[in-house]
């Protein structure tokens, strides 16, 4: 069952990615790919973004850039955070996406000169970024980490913990700019989180580094013969009912038009954005200025209207998930498009709630 589930996994893969090395879940999988990319490259530096979350565990959370990484520190040496590209709120000030992608890309090739990029083994990022915003690359920014990696011999790890497995509406969000990394992480997306799995999808020059040696990692349930199972009878499901087109179909054709309805309607709403079955919707004070709703990492009083809004939204019988100024448009890749425009519905009510802080 494990080589069944490694075959079928490594057939969807992009490019020469075909070896799987199985996990328990995401976060074990991102501090495996980390060893992975050390062993293969002798060198120890990992770059991961300010806004990413990559896991809980010791390698992973020193890779995260929100604030859960803080209560953690100090972590394990050799991380380096980066800005990744976030046009809406550019670190840059880029007025289109297109400038965004040059600006950031070029921002990355300089931390890797003042880093030194012979100490780099890997640039981690989540393809598309999940928790912290739903941040959709501006075309081209993955061709151009994919193109500094290998000027530099870095390692090119995407997570899609989140993003994989039809959530962007492909089996694998990197297969919408046709960008080929060296190792992909997945988990829960697999098989719905049913039962834990997760693993490292690995190209085939890296895993040839450990034919000779040891790889020094593994986990005692690494590729458990039931979790395993569940992922061969998901991928069949997958397939058989066309969930990936289905999730592409819902975003494209409801999800974002209803979205951005919602948008116009609403002066609290800055913007709407995503893809697939993976949206976000940014709220502020005004428009213009394009203050938050409330500020970053709010608590007590400060979160005021982030509580009532979700308040609001429970009592209409939806119950999204919101971080710092965003609700999170994230419903399974089965949802029917009448059940998706009731639960934006029920959001587009409450967001009464959030525009009487609205000034502008």
């Amino acid at each position: 069952m494990r080589s069944e589930c490694a075959r079928l996994i490594a057939e969807l893969a992009p490019g020469d990615l075909d070896m799987v090395f199985f996990t328990n879940g995401g976060t074990e999988a991102i501090d495996n790919a980390v060893r992975l990319a050390r062993g293969h490259t002798g060198r120890h530096k990992v770059l991961s973004a300010y806004r990413s979350y990559h896991g809980a565990t010791g390698t992973s959370i020193g890779l995260t850039g929100d604030p859960r990484r803080w209560a953690n520190e100090p972590g394990a040496p050799g991380a380096v955070k980066f800005w990744g590209p976030y046009p809406y709120r550019s670190a840059f000030h880029a007025s289109t996406p297109a400038e965004e992608c040059e600006r950031a890309l070029e921002h990355l090739s300089n931390v890797l000169m003042v880093e030194g990029p012979h100490t780099v083994a890997a640039i981690v990022l989540e393809t598309v970024v999940g928790t912290n915003g739903i941040l959709v690359p501006p075309d081209g920014y993955l061709a151009g980490v994919r193109a500094l990696c290998d000027k530099h011999g870095i390692v090119m790890v995407c997570d899609e913990v989140m993003a994989g497995f039809g959530r962007c509406g492909e089996w694998f969000a990197v297969d919408r700019w046709k960008v080929t990394p060296d190792l992909i992480t997945f988990a829960k997306g697999s098989n719905s989180g049913y039962i834990p799995i997760g693993g490292v999808i690995i190209k085939r020059a890296i895993a040839d580094t450990f034919k000779d040696r040891v790889f020094p990692g593994g986990l005692t349930y690494s590729g458990h013969p039931l979790a395993c199972a569940s992922v061969v009878a998901s991928i069949g499901i997958f397939k058989d009912e066309r969930i990936i087109e289905h999730a592409r179909e819902l975003g494209a054709s409801v999800i974002g038009p209803e979205l951005a309805k919602i948008a116009a309607k609403h002066p609290s709403v800055g913007e709407v954005r995503g893809l697939g079955v993976f949206w976000a919707i940014e709220l502020v004070k005004n428009r213009k200025t394009r203050e938050p709703l409330v500020p970053f990492n709010a608590t007590g009083a400060d979160a005021k209207p982030m509580v009532e809004l979700m308040g609001a939204c429970k009592k209409n019988g939806v119950w999204p998930f919101a971080h710092f100024n965003r609700l999170q448009v994230t419903p399974p890749c089965t949802t029917t498009a009448d059940e998706a425009r009731e639960g934006l519905a029920a959001i587009d009510q409450a967001l009464d709630t959030a525009d009487r802080y609205a000034t502008g």
